[in-house]
């Protein structure tokens, strides 16, 4: 009985998907057969002339001088033609064509070369530089050695990597067969570079300060908590550097910094990550107006380095870093979005507004948090260009200034891009009296359930009672600077190797 269905023909002529075992136990066939015939499948060196790049940047000279280059990367492409061979081969700089011909190089490396090498092998090649006749610039080898065997086999070409989750899980195939991903973490050096060596030329002295502390403090976040067997005590992984950096001013410091790493026991989203990068810096005599110039400068200068210009593609946007910045109280911010004025209410009248506007009341606890409350829900996701949102109120602001012209404020400000918070900055608080009531207040309000108050740090009031000059101090995440100016949608597509829930076994 004949079969008219013609899916269902095509169908059967289909060839069936390969099991993974299969695949890799083909692999380790080969690789016992490589070293049957004395071939070292993972020798310890291999001397390069050129990067892939830096051939492709010299060919014209290469080529028509034929000097030999000798050139290594991971086999991304193969390909037969009778008594040729032309594969792809990549390094970090680039990928280029390599032509193996028989003639070339011999009847058993040509068997080797077909039988042996596989996708996502690590060859280096000798050969000179020539143009096909289809304009494809290529090496043409005349030896070629395996630097290393590949067991397991890379991504369907066809499909790629595309599983978000799987590319994360998986990094180091993500960097393999998505060469974009890899110019992300080239550009996040630069700008981590950029950052250096502005506050270098600005004077500033880049330090260290621990990572684990008896004491959390800087911030206003839930904490990791660890044990340390030897003295016997519980230590903290640190949720932000401020209070040690500043210890360093009392000690007679003017300009402090330092590229950190800071954890925070949060939830995780596009925008959190509970290991995450940050830059904090102290500037001893300067204030929040100083600390605004010299962010505007520097992100102006990130965007020049990294694009040669000072607008940055994000999304459907064009993020304009050319200063100044916009800059507006927060409570101006409010008014002007909704039409509340706050400044002259107490907390019973705010707090009817805020159940006017159907916002849970639970943790608005006092004036100020009902303010930022609004700007939260009101303001920070419509701010596209730079803005400095300043002049906090008073009680979510336990380290900052009391403002010069207004008691029921602080001298503090958070930079706004895109509705990201790119930045936390105050006139820093330095009469020891008043910032141990400021951790007085946070202390009850830790009793009233706010997790996220700040602790009582006595050895901080000590050092505040040595003296700390007047200073302006600055906070900002790298991770999400670093999705800003790179156009990247999650945090996790820049940091290298973000947390992940375990991966369920099958």
């Amino acid at each position: 009985m004949t079969n008219n269905n013609p899916k269902q023909n095509r169908q059967e002529k289909e060839q069936p998907q390969i099991p993974l075992e299969e695949l890799i136990r083909n692999r380790r066939q080969k690789l016992a057969a490589l070293r049957e015939k004395n071939i070292n499948p993972y020798p310890y060196r291999y001397e390069r002339t050129h990067k892939v790049g830096e051939a492709l940047e010299d060919f014209d000279k290469l080529s028509s001088d034929e000097t030999p280059v000798r050139l290594a990367g991971r086999i991304m492409l193969k390909r037969k033609m009778g008594k040729a061979i032309f594969a792809d081969i990549h390094d970090v700089s680039g990928k280029i064509q390599i032509y193996a011909k028989l003639d070339n190089i011999g009847k058993d490396n040509f068997k080797l070369f077909d039988k042996k090498l596989d996708l996502g092998d690590i060859v280096g090649v000798e050969g000179t530089l020539f143009v096909t006749k289809t304009g494809e610039k290529t090496v043409m080898i005349t030896q070629f050695e395996l630097l290393t065997k590949s067991l397991h086999p890379l991504p369907d070409k066809h499909s790629g990597l595309v599983d978000k989750e799987q590319r994360y899980r998986r990094r180091y195939v993500d960097l393999i067969v998505n060469p974009e991903v890899r110019d992300t973490f080239v550009q996040r050096a630069q700008i981590i570079k950029t950052i250096r060596d502005y506050l270098t030329e600005q004077g500033f002295l880049e330090v260290e300060t621990p990572i684990l502390q008896p004491l959390y403090g800087g911030g206003a976040a839930e904490p990791f908590l660890t044990h340390h067997n030897r003295l016997d005590m519980d230590l903290y992984l640190r949720i932000a550097d401020e209070l040690y950096l500043k210890r360093l001013l009392v000690g007679g410091y003017d300009k402090v910094w330092e590229y950190c790493k800071d954890f925070r026991n949060e939830g995780m989203d596009r925008m959190h990550n509970p290991e995450f990068s940050m830059v904090e810096l102290y500037w001893a005599y300067a204030d929040y107006n100083d600390i605004m110039e010299l962010l505007e400068n520097l992100f102006r200068r990130i965007a020049f380095e990294l694009h040669g210009k000072y607008t940055v593609e994000y999304e459907d946007k064009i993020i304009d870093f050319e200063p100044p910045f916009k800059r507006i109280s927060m409570v101006d911010a409010v008014k002007e979005a909704t039409g509340i004025d706050f400044m002259p209410m107490d907390h019973e009248t705010a707090l009817a507004e805020a159940k006017k506007a159907g916002f849970d009341t639970d943790e608005l606890i006092n004036w100020g948090k009902v303010v930022e409350k609004f700007f939260e829900e009101k303001v920070e996701p419509n701010i596209v260009q730079p803005t400095f949102i300043k002049d906090f109120p008073l009680e979510v602001s336990p380290l900052a200034k009391v403002h010069r012209d207004n008691p029921r404020l602080t001298e503090r400000f958070e930079c706004y891009i895109n509705g990201f918070e790119m930045g936390n900055a105050f006139s820093e608080l330095n009469d020891p009296e008043d910032q141990r009531a400021r951790f007085e207040s946070q202390a009850s309000a830790r009793e009233a359930g706010d997790k996220e108050a700040h602790q009582l740090d006595e050895d901080y009031i000590t050092a505040l009672m040595y003296g700390m000059p007047p200073t302006g101090g600055l906070g900002f995440g790298i991770d999400r600077l670093i999705m800003l100016f790179t156009n990247q949608h999650s945090i996790r597509d820049v940091i290298l190797f973000p947390q992940m829930r375990p991966e369920r076994e099958e």
